[in-house]
Parts: structure tokens; C-alpha cells; sequence
């Protein structure tokens, strides 16, 4: 049964051997309770409803994905027992089931304002994706580092204070998300976090990152604006792998000279710090340097080196002249705002 989109206001009639039932971005108020005796339903869609309640699924023993993001739920009942899927994304739901099924390997309850989760989360050994993000957690116990299978960790928008040092213990891959919490430090262990492909750190009031987060070997992406930082650390440069660092909205006042061995760099977005000066070398495949709102009066010469560069962007500093470094850029087709 397919309907998606569909202008439906009631839950349509499905015959009792069905197997998908997918009927997202309708009108739907009310589940029925029949639905709760199709024992041979396998995958439900009902994302973007109207939902306020659920009949007790936990006799679809068939049910492996259950979608109920962007409903107005306000309570979830006992889960199915083999379930493989849980969204819940934007709903109400004050409190998730204290028992979670064991086979769960994707679960997303972020957006319902929940103040704490189950213990029994924490113990979901074959979970590979979580998102807690926009809700109102205080806490992560250090027993989040039991999740031994997980690949992408979403708890931006949270009142979080402390990174539990545990997270370093993940098998982290796809992404990290922790922005928009109260962190002002980022543990060592991060550094361990080496297969790990996009971080997110921004929004916080972090004033120093550790070394070892030059250890993060595969890191493609890191986005740490809206900080209180001061400086980088050297080891910044053993990001060998990193295509985009933004850093927008801290306090630096300087650039490490490791920068320029970030060799696959092409965006670096340094808007509004506090930078008298660049560094003698650059990263050389940049194609995108965001140096708004500085307080520069000289550039380097290094900056008409780079042979990628298509876009510096110099506007609110007040430089002093008009650097020769800039007639070179511009006569090979860099644009240049100023």
C-alpha cells in the first residue's frame, strides 16, 4: 500500500496480509487498532501526519521500520519487538519506552524536547545511528561508549556542559554532531576518532582544542565557528584529509604554521576573528579564503602561489595600500572583495 502525498485524512482500508504501508505527508489523525493485528506488516510510513496517538504495536512481530517523524505524538506505546527502525523525529514525546527493542539499529527522537533518556538506550549494542539532536538533555553517561557499532551520532541543540570522554571510544564514521551546547572544552580522546569523516562542534563556548585532534586522520569536514577560540594547535596540520574548516565568529589572532600542510583544503572561512596576519604558507589547493572582519593590514605574498584560488574575500579590514599580491590574483581571474 502506497499513498504518500496523497490528501488523506483518514487511515485507508489495507487488506491483513499487507507488508508496506507507506503513507507519509498526508492529513491522518487516527491509527486504528486494526492496524495493530497486521501481523504480516513489515515496514510502516506514516511521517508527516497528524498523529496525537498510536494503538500498542508491540504485536507486529514482523514490524522492522516504524517512521513517525514530524507528528504531534505526545506518548509512544510498547515498542515491536524485532523493530530495526525507529523515527520519531519532531514529535512531542516526553519519555521513549524504557525498553527499547535489542535489534534496533536506527533510531532518530530528536526535536521532542526530552529531558533524559533510558538507561537501556545505552545498551543497544547493534545501533548504528542515533540522533538526540534539539531536545533538552543535560547529560551523556560514559556508557554511550558501549555502542560499539555506531556510525553517526547527532546531539547538536542540546543544554549538553561535558563531552563524555567515552565518545572517543565509537566507531565513528559518517558524522559527529555536537553544536549549539554549552562545551568549553573538547576531551584528548577525541583524537581517536579516526575513521571519522564530519565534525561538528560549533555554537559552543570552546576556548582550546586538545592536540590529539590532529590525529583524526579521515576528517573531510570541521566546523567549529561560534567559539571562544584564541589559537589552533599545531597538530591541526596532520589533517591530511580535510577539504573544509570553518572557523568563523572566535577570537584568533594568528594561524598556525602547520596550516599549510592541510593539502586537500579548499575552504577556509576565518570571518570574524581578531587575525593581524596569515602565515607564510597557505594551504594550496584552497579555491575559497573568507577573511571578513579582521583586523589585516598586510597579505602575504604565498596567496598569489596558490593556483586554485578562486575567491578571497578581504571585505572589513583595512588594508594598508593596494598589495601587489592582489593585482596577481585578479589578473588570473581570482575574484577579490574588498
Amino acid at each position: 500500500m502506497r499513498a504518500p502525498d496523497a490528501e488523506l485524512t483518514v487511515f485507508p482500508h489495507v487488506p491483513d496480509d499487507v507488508r508496506l504501508i507507506d503513507l507519509a505527508w498526508n492529513a491522518i489523525a487516527e491509527v486504528p487498532d486494526r492496524v495493530a493485528g497486521l501481523v504480516a506488516l513489515e515496514e510502516l510510513r506514516l511521517d508527516g501526519n497528524r498523529l496525537r496517538r498510536l494503538p500498542d504495536l508491540s504485536r507486529l512481530t514482523a514490524l522492522r521500520a516504524l517512521h513517525l517523524d514530524g507528528n504531534e505524538l505526545t506518548s509512544f506505546p510498547a515498542c515491536p519487538p524485532h523493530l530495526e527502525t525507529l523515527f520519531l523525529y519532531g514529535n512531542r514525546i516526553g519519555a521513549l519506552p524504557d525498553r527499547l527493542p535489542p535489534a534496533l539499529r536506527h533510531l532518530a527522537a530528536g526535536g521532542n524536547g526530552l529531558t533524559e533518556v533510558p538507561g537501556s538506550l545505552w545498551k543497544l549494542a547493534g545501533l548504528e545511528s542515533l540522533n538526540l539532536a534539539e531536545n533538552a538533555l543535560t547529560e551523556i553517561p560514559a556508557a554511550i561508549g558501549g555502542l560499539t557499532r555506531l556510525r553517526m551520532l547527532d546531539l547538536g541543540h542540546n543544554r549538553l556542559t561535558e563531552i563524555p570522554p567515552e565518545l572517543g571510544d565509537l566507531p565513528l564514521t559518517d558524522y559527529l554532531y555536537l553544536s549549539d551546547n554549552l562545551f568549553t572544552h573538547v576531551p584528548e580522546s577525541i583524537g581517536r576518532l579516526d575513521r571519522l569523516a564530519y565534525l561538528n562542534l560549533t555554537d559552543n563556548r570552546i576556548t582550546r582544542l586538545p592536540d590529539p585532534i590532529g590525529s583524526m586522520a579521515s576528517l573531510v569536514e570541521l566546523r567549529l565557528y561560534n567559539n571562544r577560540l584564541e589559537e589552533l594547535p599545531g597538530t591541526i596540520g596532520g589533517l591530511a584529509r580535510l577539504r573544509e574548516l570553518h572557523l568563523q565568529g572566535n577570537a584568533l589572532t594568528r594561524l598556525p604554521a602547520s596550516i599549510h600542510r592541510l593539502g586537500e583544503l579548499r575552504v577556509l572561512d576565518l570571518r570574524n576573528n581578531r587575525l593581524r596576519e596569515l602565515a607564510d604558507a597557505m594551504p594550496p589547493q584552497l579555491t575559497h579564503l573568507d577573511l571578513r572582519n579582521n583586523r589585516l593590514r598586510e597579505l602575504p605574498e604565498c596567496l598569489a602561489d596558490l593556483p586554485a584560488l578562486e575567491k578571497l574575500d578581504l571585505r572589513w579590514n583595512k588594508l594598508d595600500g593596494d598589495p601587489e599580491v592582489l593585482r596577481r590574483l585578479t589578473a588570473r581571474g581570482c575574484v577579490i572583495l574588498r
